[in-house]
């Protein structure tokens, strides 16, 4: 936060309903300026108030939010409490070390104890102990949304995963559209061949997505798909044309429960006719499989 003195507010444990789980995490800085939230919009005055007060006295704390809350005039409307945990970070080197493997989209956990907040190089399961301010939160890798395709579809799948946190980046043999996407600050790049599969990039946090009208371009990348690490593979087009598809994805050795994991129809609502629906739907689908997915068993 532009070098200033921040504090890193973190939610340690959520009583009832709230909008936020726990190892969520809300900046703070020294001008009361913040990032990120902790409820719909509630409360977030009332933390960048105390956030500034732990700045003042220079001390980590934790305070109650919502039931329970000495705050008696603050209320979360679900009904539920949180317990915040504020830690002045000052110059300390968490934020930078967290913030490169975040970049370098490995698993990390931040722990919190006496002695202030620290980088863990691993995901740990989270839990917290509120009288003593005492925890670790893991945190895996955002989403990345490695979209294969072309047509506006993709553009829009691409900017509205961007616009929800993701890494999102496209493959397309249309170099108009290419320059299209960049002069929106899009990242795309061209795939000349239906055999240039080493353009795709992936990783056990990427959500693989093909959106060709014009199916013989996808299969060589589909099935290179299938040996790459991802969470989520799905591809455009109806019932007859995935048919189709499975019968020339086994003619390249691909088995019927790999064929069984991919989402096709693609999108929580199918037959969607303009870019932006298809967009939506193919994104929430992504989004809710990334949140039902257990990574720690699923990495081993």
């Amino acid at each position: 936060m532009r070098g200033e003195r921040s504090v890193m507010v973190t939610v340690g444990a959520v009583e009832g309903s709230s909008m936020r789980n726990p190892g969520t995490i809300m900046g703070v800085a020294e001008d009361g300026s913040f990032a990120g939230s902790l409820s719909g919009g509630c409360i977030e005055q009332a933390v960048v108030s105390e956030a500034l007060d732990v700045l003042k006295e220079g001390s980590p704390r934790v305070t109650r939010f919502g039931a329970g809350s000495p705050y008696v005039d603050i209320k979360l409307p679900c009904g539920g409490g949180l317990d915040l945990h504020f830690q002045p970070l000052g110059a300390d080197e968490v934020a930078t070390a967290c913030l490169s493997t975040i970049r370098g989209r490995t698993p990390f956990s931040i722990r919190l104890d006496q002695d202030g907040a620290h980088h863990v190089p691993e995901w740990r399961a989270s839990e917290f102990d509120a009288s003593n301010g005492a925890g670790v939160f893991g945190h895996w890798p955002a989403p990345r949304v490695q979209i294969v395709g072309h047509g506006a579809a993709v553009p829009a799948l691409t900017e509205m995963a961007r616009s929800m946190g993701c890494w999102a980046s496209a493959l397309t043999p249309d170099e108009q559209l290419i320059r299209s996407m960049k002069e929106q600050g899009l990242a795309a790049d061209l795939v000349k061949r239906t055999t240039q599969t080493d353009l795709l990039e992936s990783d056990p946090w990427t959500a693989i997505v093909f959106l060709f009208h014009d199916h013989d371009w996808e299969i060589d990348l589909m099935a290179r798909a299938f040996e790459l690490p991802h969470f989520y593979l799905g591809a455009m087009g109806g019932r007859k044309a995935h048919a189709m598809r499975c019968e020339a994805l086994k003619a390249k050795g691909i088995s019927k429960e790999q064929l069984a994991t991919v989402r096709a129809p693609i999108g929580v609502f199918h037959s969607s006719r303009d870019p932006q629906t298809l967009a939506l739907s193919t994104l929430a689908e992504i989004i809710r499989t990334y949140q039902d997915t257990d990574f720690e068993a699923a990495l081993g």
